[in-house]
C-alpha cells in the first residue's frame, strides 16, 4: 500500500507539472548600501549627471528565467522596468543620501573631451553587458547562476579624466526550491555588492 501510495503522490506531481503554464515575474531592483560614504560629495562632487545606460543585451525585455523540471519556463522581470530605469532610481535614491544630486543626461558619449561642457560636476554612465539568472530545476533540487557584468564609467569635469570599471559577478548555488522573493533577494545582495565596493573608491580603475 506504501508503495502504491507513493507511486500515486510521484504521478500526480508529474502531471500537475506537466499542466503547468509559464508566467513572468516582477523582481523588485534596489540598491541598500552596507557602507558609509562620507566623503562622497567631495569625491564626485554636489552634482552628479546620469548619463543613458546603454544595454546591449539580445533580450532586454527580461533579466532571467526559471526552467521547472517539467512545464513551461517562467521568466523574470525588472520592477521598475526597463533594467536601465530600474538601476538608475536605486542609484539615484541611495546617492541623495550621501548629498549627491543625479540629473539625467543624454549627450555624453564617455569620451573626456565633451566633459568641460556639462552643468554637472561628474557624470556616470553604465553599460549593461550581462544581467541574467538562470534557474534549472531538477526532481528534487534547482540550480540558479547569476551573472551581471557592468563597465562603469565615470568622467570628473575639473580633472578633465573618465575613469573605467570593468565589474563581473557570477554566482551559483543550488537550493530545494526557486523562489521569485529568493531570486530577487540574491540579485540586490549582488547590486550591493557591486556599488558598495564602487562608491568606496569610485577612481579606482
Amino acid at each position: 500500500m506504501d508503495s502504491f501510495r507513493r507511486l500515486t503522490i510521484l504521478f500526480l506531481s508529474f502531471f500537475m507539472l506537466s499542466c503547468a503554464t509559464g508566467g513572468t515575474y516582477s523582481i523588485s531592483l534596489r540598491y541598500q548600501s552596507t557602507r558609509e560614504f562620507p566623503s562622497l560629495q567631495q569625491k564626485l562632487g554636489p552634482n552628479l549627471g546620469i548619463a543613458s545606460f546603454y544595454d546591449p543585451r539580445p533580450d532586454t525585455l527580461y533579466i532571467g528565467r526559471h526552467t521547472p523540471f517539467s512545464g513551461i519556463s517562467n521568466h523574470y522581470k525588472s520592477e521598475p522596468f526597463p533594467l536601465e530605469k530600474a538601476i538608475t532610481d536605486s542609484l539615484s535614491h541611495a546617492l541623495s543620501g550621501y548629498g549627491v544630486k543625479t540629473i539625467p543626461i543624454s549627450n555624453w558619449d564617455g569620451e573626456p573631451e565633451f566633459l568641460r561642457n556639462m552643468e554637472t560636476d561628474s557624470v556616470l554612465m553604465i553599460q549593461i553587458k550581462r544581467f541574467w539568472i538562470e534557474g534549472v530545476a531538477s526532481l528534487f533540487k534547482t540550480h540558479v547562476k547569476t551573472t551581471v557584468q557592468f563597465v562603469i564609467h565615470l568622467g570628473l569635469k575639473k580633472e578633465g579624466k573618465v575613469f573605467t570599471r570593468h565589474v563581473e559577478v557570477e554566482k551559483e548555488m543550488t537550493i530545494a526550491r526557486s523562489t521569485p522573493e529568493g531570486i530577487e533577494q540574491t540579485i540586490n545582495q549582488i547590486l550591493t555588492d557591486i556599488f558598495d565596493s564602487y562608491l568606496s573608491n569610485p577612481y579606482e580603475i
